[in-house]
């Protein structure tokens, strides 16, 4: 159970809207809930999904951060497919577009071999075994399901890994952005952070410690530097890295 609770720290900590935080609410809860009550299948099953949202997520920040290798990735897709993906309004859309294999991708974009991407899809295989009537349960005891949690754990943390650049990139651009007072939304370095950074971006816990740990002096020579660094020590003081690394 402690493994699988790791996740919550490569979450989201704001969504774009109440009903997205509340279906992670409810993942959580159906995750939990059967974990406790022995019914391993139907947690395997929840967490499955929220593993699968992790991924949303993390190819969501990728097409913020590189949209024209987005759009070169989607070369092969139908044309209604390419548009349609590039307007999504939520990272929980694209399975509207694309079969759940599909969307790893994307990944590659990262740097992810065929083998990784392989490696990452393979849980969507498995779900489907057990979300079909087969006469067998494949989750019998703890010790099953906990190993299945602790290999989607691993995987997590290989995208995660290999999210650090796009992490990296989707900072300096609020940083460059933010950095402005005439022209950034809030006064405040906390709301600008939250709104801007966190919200914008769908940050987890995990991106944000990253982002706390960025040397700021490689953007010494730009404009509004000082104002920079202000919103840097902010992010610092609101998610202290060594924190994330305490939970994981």
């Amino acid at each position: 159970m402690d493994e699988a609770l790791e996740l919550g720290n490569y979450l989201p900590q704001s969504f774009a809207n109440t009903s997205e935080q509340a279906y992670l609410d409810f993942l959580w809860s159906a995750f939990q809930t059967n974990y406790e009550a022995e019914r391993y299948e139907f947690a395997s099953l929840a967490f499955h999904l929220l593993y699968m949202s992790f991924v949303s997520f993390s190819i969501w920040q990728i097409r913020l951060a590189m949209p024209d290798p987005f759009r070169m990735a989607m070369v092969g897709f139908r044309s209604e497919e390419e548009g349609s993906l590039m307007e999504c309004e939520s990272p929980f859309k694209f399975y509207d577009r694309l079969k759940e294999s599909q969307i790893f991708r994307f990944l590659k974009l990262i740097g992810c071999t065929n083998q990784q991407i392989g490696e990452f899809a393979k849980f969507v295989k498995r779900r489907n075994k057990i979300a079909h009537p087969t006469g067998t349960v494949f989750f019998n005891d703890r010790a099953a399901i906990d190993a299945e949690i602790a290999d989607m754990m691993k995987e997590v943390r290989n995208i995660e890994t290999h999210m650090q650049p796009v992490i990296v990139e989707l900072y300096q651009r609020f940083l460059r952005t933010s950095a402005d007072l005439e022209e950034r939304q809030y006064t405040d370095p906390a709301d600008e952070i939250g709104a801007n950074l966190i919200h914008a971006n769908y940050m987890s816990a995990a991106d944000l410690a990253l982002c706390a740990q960025f040397d700021i002096e490689a953007l010494a020579t730009e404009a509004n530097y000082e104002e920079m660094q202000i919103l840097h020590v902010e992010l610092a003081e609101l998610c202290p890295p060594e924190e994330i690394e305490e939970a994981a």
